[in-house]
């Protein structure tokens, strides 16, 4: 979905998020101030419930307020709003604002990927097995994971997977639920998600890390930390502050058993696999500081979105800027 400030104004920011902010923590000045959105159920509540719990913040000077959103699309709209100074959306997105004008910056939040997802006992082993099935998709015809696993159908089974399964679109915890009750036979979803379905003893038929690899490029993390350029430029030791406040949190994340039991509520995990599945991802997910070679890997991953002639999320006009990632050197 392409934003811009009369598209945010055509929308009606009171209708995104909800218009009320959540401080938390000590009292601090403007200067350290973050307004973040976060969405309500999202893997963030465990990033940040941990840096509150841990005093993170105070040591690193913040004063962190989060902003709740119901949705993934209203974070966007809060930020070209003026209304966070950071959400979590993928740098495609953000990408395709920074040609447009809206000059933002990106730093990676999880490397973790979905996966096409199957029960057990289903007999579908290959993508090939989905003849005929039904595939619940997250999100719409436009999702990035669906036209990379159809560009990999198409490469390795000289057929488009949209064309021989029937796809089934429909917001991420719909399609898993109908996963569950037996109202699609697979489905492709985020890999909280698809974390959750493992816990439940449901199997991967393909991740999209080898989708990734198969189509000739490495994996980047596709979500992260987005927030405006001159925001950063008036205050730099403040996004500083906050990213190194985050990692030092994912490094508790991923050494700490006992900072997970403190989350387990928060997680809504159904039953122990659902839990250690949800934490094993997590683990895995969290990236490494951006890199040359990351970079590199985004702009064939953008050139390849564009050839596979997604316009609507790689944008017709949108020019691949390096300076878009965030370096802390």
């Amino acid at each position: 979905m392409k934003l811009d400030r009369r598209g945010v104004l055509a929308l009606g920011v009171g209708a995104a998020f909800m218009p009320w902010v959540s401080r938390i923590g000590l009292a601090a000045s403007t200067a350290s101030r973050l307004r973040v959105s976060v969405l309500k159920f999202g893997s963030l509540n465990w990033l940040l419930d941990t840096i509150f719990a841990e005093g993170i913040d105070k040591k690193y000077g913040l004063d962190l307020q989060t902003v709740p959103v119901a949705t993934n699309s209203a974070g966007p709209i809060a930020l070209i709003a003026g209304n966070s100074n950071v959400i979590v959306s993928d740098w495609p997105w953000a990408m395709r604002q920074r040609s447009a004008g809206e000059m933002l910056k990106f730093a990676p939040y999880s490397s973790a990927l979905g996966a096409v997802m199957v029960a057990p006992d289903s007999g579908i082993k290959t993508l090939a097995d989905l003849q005929g099935k039904r595939l619940g998709v997250a999100g719409s015809p436009v999702d990035k994971s669906w036209i990379l696993l159809r560009a990999f159908s198409r490469k390795t089974l000289g057929k488009d997977v949209a064309k021989f399964a029937t796809p089934v679109y429909g917001a991420a915890s719909l399609v898993a639920e109908e996963m569950k009750s037996g109202g699609v036979d697979a489905v492709l979803n985020f890999w909280t998600f698809s974390a959750r379905l493992k816990g439940n003893g449901f199997v991967p038929v393909i991740t999209m890390d080898h989708v990734f690899r198969s189509l000739g490029v490495e994996p980047v993390p596709l979500v992260g930390f987005v927030w405006k350029e001159k925001d950063e430029i008036a205050r730099p030791e403040t996004f500083k502050a906050f990213l190194a406040a985050i990692a030092e949190g994912n490094q508790v994340l991923a050494n700490s058993d006992q900072a997970w039991e403190r989350l387990r509520k928060k997680m809504r995990a159904k039953n122990q696999g659902e839990f250690v599945a949800l934490r094993d991802y997590y683990r895995s997910g969290i990236p490494k500081p951006w890199s040359q070679e990351q970079t590199q890997a985004a702009s064939q991953l953008l050139g390849l979105l564009k050839e596979l002639g997604s316009r609507d999320l790689a944008g017709r006009n949108t020019m691949f800027d390096p300076n878009l990632f965030y370096s802390a050197t």
